[in-house]
């Protein structure tokens, strides 16, 4: 299992979301951002599933995450696909956000949040004059 967010995702453009979260910081986008952070948090489960390959793996990795032995064997042998894997209990339960956090993915949403807290802001702090 790969250490960090970074080893999934090893080359540099992979730092555009930030760029891409900058430039349309004055947009309103929590909805959209919310839908497509919960989408990429399912493809970066597939991945890691679809790495482990084999069931046996599967249930030796289940395992390391806490699945007791019993539940992790019914799941390394499920025959449904790998994108109807991660979105059933089976990975939602054991690859958490706040393992995928600690592992170094930080969350869209978040981090639009942090970005766009200048909306309160007023955009011009000159008071603003009549013309007489």
């Amino acid at each position: 299992m790969p250490l960090f967010f970074s080893d999934i995702f090893p080359f540099e453009g992979w730092i555009g979301h930030r760029g891409l979260l900058n430039y349309f910081r004055l947009a309103s986008m929590k909805e959209k951002l919310k839908h497509l952070d919960s989408w990429l948090r399912n493809r970066i489960r597939y991945c890691l599933w679809h790495d482990w390959k084999k069931p046996i793996r599967r249930r030796k990795n289940l395992n390391r995450l806490g699945v007791p032995p019993k539940r992790a064997y019914w799941w390394s042998r499920s025959q449904k696909g790998g994108w109807a894997i991660v979105q059933s209990p089976i990975m939602i339960t054991t690859i958490t956000l706040e393992r995928l956090k600690k592992r170094g993915y930080e969350s869209m949403q978040e981090y639009y949040e942090k970005v766009s807290i200048l909306l309160n802001e007023p955009l011009y702090t000159r008071p603003v004059r009549t013309v007489v």
